[in-house]
């Protein structure tokens, strides 16, 4: 079987430390889904913008492996505990494929690329190749008694955010929000937990340096 890049999706997220670990946590960072030429015919997406949220199938690019395991170490359980790549959503699979369900903001028709998909809540790096688009129905999709497996009993990190004033004043207010809701999810791998070390990823074009204590997110640079 053949598969075709449909569509690249175009965000603040040009690094693949501080992208959300699951769609829908993070929906203060808009991202902007761009049809490849030939599939922009404009009929293609006739009767989307009816729809709240879409489904998308997409590649992991950036964690490209050969061969694969039957066992992973997810993160959630601090690296240290070995599942199966099947009750995980690892990008290390035998078939590189990611799922996340998005919420559509925007139906954009634009000169030069058509017809471009406003989203919120994705969790793809900057330039992800998608592979296909589905509408999300609540009534097949949504499951409200559906149990999480090993996710239920292991609560996820998080952290409260400090950007000292001066720093803050370097992003324009709706990248300083999206910003501060990607940290409060807390990037680190879960099982770090040193103090005394920085981290440093790049958001937006900006450069972010960050340590964590006591869980208190401190940011210690934003740069260009």
């Amino acid at each position: 079987m053949e598969i075709s890049v449909i569509a690249q999706i175009e965000n603040a997220y040009t690094s693949k430390f501080g992208v959300p670990r699951q769609s829908g946590l993070v929906e203060e960072v808009i991202s902007r889904i761009v049809f490849a030429p030939d599939y922009r015919a404009a009929e293609a997406l006739r009767g989307i913008e009816e729809f709240s949220h879409l489904w998308l199938i997409w590649g992991f690019h950036e964690a490209q492996r050969e061969g694969w395991k039957p066992t992973v170490r997810p993160p959630r359980l601090g690296g240290n505990q070995r599942i199966g790549v099947f009750a995980t959503r690892s990008p290390y699979r035998p078939n590189p494929l990611g799922l996340s369900s998005v919420r559509l903001v925007g139906v954009e028709k634009t000169p030069n690329r058509g017809t471009v998909l406003l989203v919120a809540g994705a969790d793809l790096m900057n330039g992800t190749p998608i592979y296909d688009i589905k509408p999300y129905l609540p009534s097949a999709d949504c499951h409200p008694e559906a149990t999480g497996g090993f996710t239920d009993s292991h609560e996820k990190r998080r952290v409260a955010v400090q950007i000292p004033e001066e720093m803050g004043r370097r992003l324009a207010p709706e990248d300083r929000a999206a910003l501060e809701k990607v940290l409060a999810e807390d990037p680190r791998p879960a099982y770090q937990e040193d103090p005394t070390r920085e981290y440093a990823f790049e958001f937006g074009g900006k450069n972010i340096r960050f340590r964590v204590r006591e869980g208190l997110l401190e940011v210690t640079e934003i740069g260009d």
